[in-house]
């Protein structure tokens, strides 16, 4: 959507992914995504790590629950997703104000790690269900 603040960031998770259901049934996954830099210190020879940032993130429905079971508390994940702030008063009464990333997507980042996927199909229309089943890849298959 236009005028929408998109990021992408590159982190580890700094817990499991926690998965809830709504009232309605939807569920929703939250998870934080620490990110820290580095920097080479040319007068010490040595990396030196920045300020960490810690971003919680939300996924939502058939999403979430796939991130639930596929990543897990120090998983290196590339996430990106439309950045928002939104404001909330305490039980106290303090005004409180956070920044947070809707999810559009998440995986492992794959440069330090190997991953297997598994596609997901949609259960056949006549069964009158919009679950998602999975589907064996096959090696050597084009991911498409």
């Amino acid at each position: 959507m236009a005028g929408e603040t998109m990021v992408t960031v590159v982190g580890n998770l700094t817990t499991d992914p926690e998965l809830r259901f709504t009232p309605s049934g939807a569920a929703v996954a939250n998870f934080t995504v620490a990110s820290t830099p580095r920097t080479f210190d040319r007068e010490s020879g040595a990396w030196r790590d920045g300020d960490a940032m810690f971003l919680r993130c939300n996924v939502w429905r058939q999403y979430a629950e796939n991130v639930a079971e596929s990543l897990g508390r120090g998983a290196r994940v590339v996430v990106q997703g439309r950045l928002r702030q939104r404001s909330y008063d305490t039980k106290e009464g303090e005004k409180r104000t956070v920044t947070e990333l809707d999810v559009d997507e998440v995986g492992p980042a794959l440069r330090y790690a190997t991953a297997k996927v598994t596609r997901l199909s949609r259960a056949s229309a006549g069964e009158g269900s919009s679950s998602w089943t999975p589907e064996p890849v096959p090696v050597g298959s084009p991911p498409f």
